[in-house]
């Protein structure tokens, strides 16, 4: 009889991973990616809304994003949200369209972003050593109410431990990969 559903455990560790991945792809690494302004809400119809859900966000050139918005009398909250990220981005504003410049990345800034990166995976890192826990738990849980025996519960502390480990290998190269992507010149 099992009593954890290791499937369940990967799955929300992968859940993590997905997450760390998705925070990454937003931190700014020197090229334009649509993603870089995911972090932006535009206070528009009286809510904060998503970037995406108030215009379309284009990368028409390495350095450059495009952001068309739809209602022209969004533009100039559009343009006031992209600065008050704190993304370091200046938009230019032409009609219903903003052209925003991605500036060369400085030495201070490249290092303050490997920083946010390291918080990220960190992050991610807890999180999966949460679902860890929670699975040790529920086989202490079943060992104690006699439902698997101790070896069955030592066996299955094993399988959860090695994903956990699996998982923290794949954050911990994610984090690599993407430090040598914000440092590289």
């Amino acid at each position: 009889m099992s009593a954890i559903d290791l499937k369940d455990i990967e799955r929300r560790m992968e859940g993590a991973i997905s997450n760390l991945k998705t925070e990454f792809s937003g931190l700014r690494t020197g090229r334009a990616s649509i993603h870089m302004l995911d972090p932006v809400m535009v206070s528009a119809y009286g809510a904060d809304m998503p970037l995406n859900q108030v215009a379309n966000v284009s990368v028409p050139e390495s350095r450059m994003l495009s952001v068309s918005v739809w209602d022209s009398g969004l533009v100039n909250a559009t343009d006031k949200a992209i600065r008050d990220a704190g993304l370091g981005l200046n938009p230019i504003v032409d009609g219903n369209n903003l052209r925003i410049p991605i500036p060369e990345l400085n030495e201070e800034r490249r290092k303050e972003m490997t920083k946010i990166a390291a918080k990220y995976a960190e992050s991610c890192r807890i999180s999966i050593r949460n679902v860890r826990r929670d699975g040790m738990e529920v086989l202490k849980k079943a060992e104690k109410d006699s439902e698997i025996s101790q070896d069955e519960q030592h066996d299955q502390g094993d399988q959860v431990q090695q994903l956990t480990d699996t998982y923290i290998q794949q954050v911990d190269d994610a984090l690599k990969t993407k430090d040598a992507e914000i440092m590289q010149v």
